[in-house]
């Protein structure tokens, strides 16, 4: 065997099915194989149409979808495609797109039935990952998004997971991954899920511990991951999802009163989603320019366009497109500090505002800042810091996270301080509530770190919040300004539109509608000393800050039905090619969604005529 063909033999026996062939068997596979390179952006395989090639990715992605273009899944390195027309189809039922620039192995119809007449494993394996990823296209036809994602995760995760007890070599677990089909195993105290979770060891701590050349006799107790992040089973699909974007993991541990029944991976959940934060998040990780990034960006604002016409909620909409942002946010950090080197002191990237409380919309654009230690000194530290936050900050704004208009960004240098100085600066706005300070209060507020320390900036956070929540003065200004955002409701419950300008015969659903709702669940969070940053979280522990419930449930409807109208208003404008606001004619509504939006202004109205009763305080 010359040495190209030994080398696609050792890729093959990394991979499944390939991995398991007899090794005779093996050696003959490569030989019946041909390689293509082919541009990102070709359609391999079209539905239906004919296909003769079983195709082997050897390095790059594809793109599997049904008739209907929906996406089942990404392909990348290992994995394989085309086998359905070998093994149970006559034409193929779905198009197979290269997303990048890929090598791949294949082997023609002949070739794979001689394989498969001595491997009947291999047509085991094929058959059911056909019959697999037909269920998946039903389901994704069958279910809407919204549904997918309020999956509660014991009726999705998979029970009884693999386990093992942490004395198990590193050797031992490879073979029960492999035994067993799984991509992690779980560390058990004493070897049963009846005892504690100690960690998690994955099939990506094993190709580390093969490149480190760690001896497989090692307990993998040494290499799994500790702190281990898990989920209850009342929890949604949703928020695993968001959890697993977050933290950068793929699998999380369900945990029912101190017994693991089940774990979820990121690979369920992705050939359950036709498009998802974690396919974004996946393809950014692989990006190592801001203009590359800018079609990632532009996927997901695409990928939003379609729930939004199949009816997924606002809520669902903003915590992609913010899971996106984030992901985005911290590929642009990992390439600036590979870029500048590790940073001198330890520092938290921040996002704030919409992104900070998770409800970025079609028309965001960016807010953040810096946490740095308190060992930070600005003549030897301060240029670092300044090339990083000017990379990204420009980085977002080339991906199409537009800059801020007011620099309420890390690039600028104002809003780069150390821990000690940011504590200073909240008390001080706390304290002595001025106009600009109100105006940075209600932004700085909803801090949400996504990078670094994250621990030195929710100390900061926690501190402020706890502060605030004694501050009378803070509260009545903070209210007044709630006040001050009327909606455009005249008497009579007439709706107000501009009567000239740009924005003629329209009204602003944001500036008296969304922005007041979300000022007041930020003043009834911090006065009841909460660290919650979501508005409806907010408004769901509102309770404890003397609202009614009756108050926080008719302020949460109104809140989700005012950004519904306004991401269908967007999506329009950006279906039209115009630039997005929050501007809606009320004459292109439908009768309902006038009346609508009528009690809705109402709801504010009413909760602000209580707020100035209770916080008499008008002037600012």
């Amino acid at each position: 065997m010359n040495v190209e063909l030994d080398e696609v033999r050792r890729f093959l026996a990394e991979h499944h099915p390939f991995h398991s062939l007899d090794p005779e068997i093996l050696d003959t596979v490569p030989g019946s194989m041909t390689m293509r390179y082919v541009r990102k952006g070709t359609t391999l395989i079209r539905a239906g149409e004919p296909n003769d090639y079983l195709y082997v990715v050897r390095s790059g992605a594809v793109d599997v979808m049904d008739a209907d273009d929906v996406l089942l899944d990404r392909r990348d390195t290992g994995r394989s495609f085309g086998y359905s027309t070998l093994v149970t189809e006559s034409t193929s039922k779905y198009t197979i797109v290269t997303v990048e620039d890929s090598l791949l192995l294949l082997m023609e119809r002949q070739a794979f039935a001689e394989l498969a007449a001595s491997s009947p494993e291999l047509v085991r394996y094929y058959s059911g990952l056909s019959a697999r990823i037909r269920a998946e296209a039903q389901q994704l036809h069958g279910e809407s998004f919204s549904d997918v994602l309020r999956t509660r995760l014991d009726n999705f995760a998979i029970p009884n997971p693999a386990h093992i007890a942490p004395e198990i070599t590193l050797q031992e677990s490879a073979r029960i991954m492999g035994d067993k089909n799984v991509s992690s195993l779980l560390v058990m105290d004493n070897g049963s899920l009846d005892g504690e979770l100690l960690g998690i060891i994955t099939d990506r701590d094993m190709r580390k511990a093969i490149a480190q050349a760690i001896d497989p006799a090692t307990p993998v107790s040494e290499l799994m991951t500790r702190e281990v992040h898990t989920a209850s089973p009342d929890q949604l699909v949703m928020e695993a999802m968001l959890v697993m974007a977050e933290l950068n993991i793929h699998h999380i541990p369900i945990v029912e009163r101190g017994r693991t029944t089940g774990i979820i991976a990121s690979a369920d959940v992705m050939r359950l989603l036709q498009a998802n934060p974690m396919y974004f998040a996946g393809d950014l990780g692989r990006k190592n320019s801001q203009e590359e990034m800018r079609e990632v960006y532009d996927d997901a604002q695409r990928v939003a366009l379609r729930f939004i016409e199949r009816g997924a909620s606002a809520d669902e909409i903003t915590s992609l497109l913010t899971v996106v942002a984030d992901s985005m946010a911290r590929r642009l950090l990992h390439l600036a500090e590979e870029k500048l080197g590790p940073p001198p002191v330890q520092y938290a990237f921040v996002v704030l505002g919409s992104q900070g409380r998770k409800e970025m919309g079609l028309a965001s654009d960016q807010d953040n800042a810096l946490v740095l230690s308190n060992e930070y000194d600005l003549i030897t530290h301060g240029e670092y810091f300044a090339q990083l936050s000017e990379y990204v900050c420009h980085g977002l704004d080339t991906a199409g996270q537009v800059l801020c208009p007011g620099e309420m960004m890390a690039s600028n240098p104002e809003w780069r301080m150390t821990a000690s100085q940011w504590a200073d600066t909240f008390h001080q706005w706390i304290t002595a509530p001025e106009p600009d300070a109100l105006l940075y209060a209600q932004t700085f507020f909803d801090m949400r770190p996504i990078h670094g320390d994250v621990q030195l900036a929710e100390s900061v956070h926690a501190q402020a919040v706890a502060t605030a929540q004694n501050s009378s003065r803070l509260h009545a200004h903070l209210a007044a300004l709630a006040a001050r955002r009327e909606p455009p409701l005249g008497f009579f419950r007439g709706l107000v539109v501009d009567r000239s300008g740009d924005y003629r015969n329209t009204l602003d659903v944001k500036k008296g509608g969304t922005a007041a709702i979300v000022q007041m669940a930020r003043l009834v969070s911090i006065t009841a000393g909460k660290d919650a940053l979501g508005t409806l979280k907010r408004l769901e522990r509102a309770k404890d800050a003397g609202l009614s419930a009756s108050s926080a449930s008719d302020l949460t409807d109104a809140f989700t039905f005012l950004n519904n109208i306004t991401l269908q208003h967007q999506a329009e404008q950006i279906r039209q090619g115009e630039m997005r606001d929050y501007h809606i004619a009320p004459g292109r509504l439908s009768k309902m969604d006038r009346e609508n939006l009528r009690d809705a202004f109402q709801i504010i109205k009413s909760m602000q005529n209580s707020l100035n009763l209770k916080y008499p305080i008008r002037s600012i």
